[in-house]
């Protein structure tokens, strides 16, 4: 028990989070009679919330290497114009049109980061150029009108389905396969993880615990699956949520290059004289940031079904939250991918369940401001415990 308490306190951000997260749905589930977990809407608060996960993604980078990007929204409703231009204005076909649009998305990222990393001008100025800057250039290429519709192919992307390859008849028979195979893949890389750490001597929680939190995990993958295949099955925009994490899971936590990340983030100076290039580093983190707002935008976009001036207003301090929330540190060096999705859907799932309720839109961003107080609060506070 003793073990328990103590990796309980030395992953108190992420267990906070995630019983949060429970909590925050327990209680909209109970104060909506219900409506926040029924199918259709599980699948609304999928579609609705994945541009700002697609964003957070790319931000925990940005805020593990200590830096912030105030531009992403700006670049989401640019890139998102551009595809307009592209694909309806001059037909070109979806697949070219969403490699250039990443492509400027990148470029975009490459702009702030030049700045940034070789002339050290402070990122959060840079940013807010390019905030305006790209804000600016959206209104002038749509000319302050909105630009659509996109080719058919194009809005699956964010609005589609995985089709029943199996044909159920009253359930989305596929999804539910998918589940179980999803459980399978989870248990056998627990058992996996559990055998090295024994071949090593490792200390790991009981059994019966292990076999609990596998159960209680397992339990929640297929259940929500099974809400899933109770409405239209997988969203398109899901399948492309869960490769997305797994690629930054597995580069931050397994890639030389994750770790330099994590070692800017907390020591910038020390990861220098170890033979870290900073600035390269920094660089690219903010390219990639540019390629991931431009990947949301292009949901957006495709959920819209139309390019418009005011896209992905607010989109950067929804991300900027996701990842606080989500246990990322303010003072860098810190943070997960699991954590900034856990943290946006807190968000996701607030918005919806007070919408729900009636909730003003005025009072809703007064209580997510201070939830995000309140859980910067909190990091502050544990790693004054911890130190």
């Amino acid at each position: 028990m003793g073990m328990l308490k103590q990796m309980f306190k030395d992953n108190i951000r992420e267990y906070g989070m995630v019983i949060a997260l429970i909590s925050i749905v327990l209680f909209f589930e109970i104060v909506t009679n219900g409506v926040l977990l029924q199918p259709l809407n599980v699948t609304n608060l999928i579609q609705q919330n994945s541009y700002i996960l697609i964003l957070a993604i790319g931000m925990l980078l940005v805020i593990v290497a200590f830096q912030i990007d105030l531009s992403v929204g700006s670049i989401t409703a640019f890139v998102g114009a551009m595809s307009a231009i592209l694909m309806v204005d001059n037909h070109f076909g979806v697949v070219p049109g969403i490699l250039i649009s990443l492509i400027i998305g990148g470029l975009a990222g490459a702009f702030h980061g030049y700045w940034i990393a070789y002339f050290k001008i402070p990122a959060f100025i840079v940013t807010l150029a390019g905030m305006l800057i790209f804000r600016g250039l959206t209104m002038t290429v749509l000319e302050g009108q909105s630009k659509g519709p996109y080719p058919d192919t194009f809005q699956k992307m964010s609005n589609g389905f995985v089709p029943d390859l199996l044909n159920g008849s009253t359930i989305h028979v596929t999804t539910i396969v998918v589940g179980i195979l999803l459980t399978l893949i989870y248990i056998y890389f627990e058992l996996s993880q559990r055998k090295a750490k024994l071949e090593y001597n490792f200390e790991v929680i009981p059994t019966n615990f292990m076999i609990g939190k596998v159960a209680c995990i397992g339990i929640a993958i297929n259940w929500f699956m099974y809400l899933l295949a109770s409405y239209k099955g997988i969203p398109n925009v899901l399948i492309l949520l869960f490769i997305l994490i797994v690629v930054y899971t597995f580069l931050t936590t397994k890639t030389v290059l994750g770790r330099h990340i994590y070692a800017l983030g907390g020591n910038e100076k020390a990861a220098k004289l170890s033979g870290v290039k900073t600035e390269r580093i920094v660089f690219w983190v903010f390219v990639n940031m540019g390629v991931m707002a431009a990947l949301s935008g292009l949901v957006f976009a495709a959920r819209l079904n139309a390019a418009t001036p005011k896209a992905g207003m607010g989109f950067e301090l929804d991300a900027i939250a996701a990842c606080f929330i989500g246990g990322a540190s303010t003072a860098g060096g810190i943070g997960v991918v699991m954590g900034a999705i856990i943290g946006g859907l807190v968000m996701g799932v607030m918005n919806n369940g007070m919408s729900l309720v009636g909730v003003t839109i005025d009072m809703q961003q007064t209580i997510k401001g201070l939830v995000l107080l309140l859980a910067v609060a909190f990091d502050i506070y544990t790693k004054s415990k911890q130190s």
